[in-house]
């Protein structure tokens, strides 16, 4: 990713407002969701000559007339991204994603409020893990996930796919109510900081998402669940990074590895959920 793009998403996820202000702010806000179609749009932008003009009008589309804000958040997009990514946008399109993400939205805003203040934008972002020289599936992965507050500030709400995914209409409904309930998450909750409140995060999203868990087979030891014990007070980024996404992850951003496997922080997590619903 260029230093420009770059920069412009780290502030556009990080924010500029304060996090005691956004959730004193939001624990008074109603709200619902709504769907912003923009498969059809990408394509079409994709169609365009690779070239510095496609990139400025991605830019354009970004963030609008003022450098740094936010128009359409489409960031997970890679504006450079080669002629397989029409693929994929074809493959959403012949499963009419959207139209599942509109169900999957519409059930999640039966259990809100009737009355609401302010929509929030659902975009789907497509980002480019499979042929995209921009693009770390487990940088962006967490950045999708826990660095969400300039969206959650402007109203946005932003489900990830992947260009090395094969969909499926479950996969896109789960996808969609778990980035939606993150979003819910983020308006009562601090920036995640710790470990613990990374896993919290991610055992309310679990809680709310999934009606039926499996017990995840990485957990019938107790290496991670001891590793979990002693770290969950730790601030460290490289060893909270390592316990969500595993050793093979932070080996390629340079990170200290722990020898733990992948996902061993989200198998955790539906773990937890998964004995909460049990309990009651």
């Amino acid at each position: 990713m260029t230093n420009n793009v770059l920069h412009l998403s780290i502030a556009i996820h990080n924010g500029t407002t304060k996090t005691g202000e956004i959730t004193a702010r939001n624990q008074r806000t109603r709200m619902k969701f709504q769907l912003r179609p923009i498969l059809s749009e990408m394509k079409e932008f994709y169609l365009k000559p690779l070239s510095t003009k496609r990139f400025e009008d991605y830019l354009t589309k970004l963030q609008g007339g003022t450098w740094g804000d936010l128009k359409l958040p489409i960031s997970g997009f890679n504006p450079m991204a080669k002629e397989h990514i029409i693929g994929k946008i074809e493959e959403l399109e012949n499963l009419e994603a959207e139209s599942i993400m509109e169900q999957a939205i519409q059930e999640v805003n039966s259990s809100l409020a009737a009355n609401h203040d302010v929509e929030f934008q659902v975009v789907l972002n497509l980002a480019d893990d499979y042929k995209g020289g921009w693009t770390n599936f487990y940088s962006t992965d967490y950045e999708s996930k826990f660095k969400i507050r300039g969206l959650v500030d402007r109203n946005f709400c932003t489900p990830y796919f992947w260009t090395s995914e094969n969909y499926t209409e479950n996969l896109i409904r789960l996808r969609t109510k778990e980035y939606l309930n993150r979003t819910l998450y983020w308006l009562n909750n601090s920036n995640p900081v710790s470990l613990k409140e990374h896993i919290d995060q991610e055992v309310n999203v679990a809680m709310s998402t999934i009606d039926k868990l499996v017990p995840e087979d990485s957990l019938k030891d107790e290496t991670i669940e001891n590793f979990y014990r002693e770290n969950q007070n730790s601030e460290d980024h490289s060893l909270i990074f390592n316990f969500l996404y595993g050793d093979v992850a932070s080996e390629s951003l340079g990170y200290k590895q722990y020898g733990l496997i992948a996902n061993a922080g989200f198998s955790l997590a539906k773990n937890i959920a998964l004995n909460r619903k049990a309990a009651n």
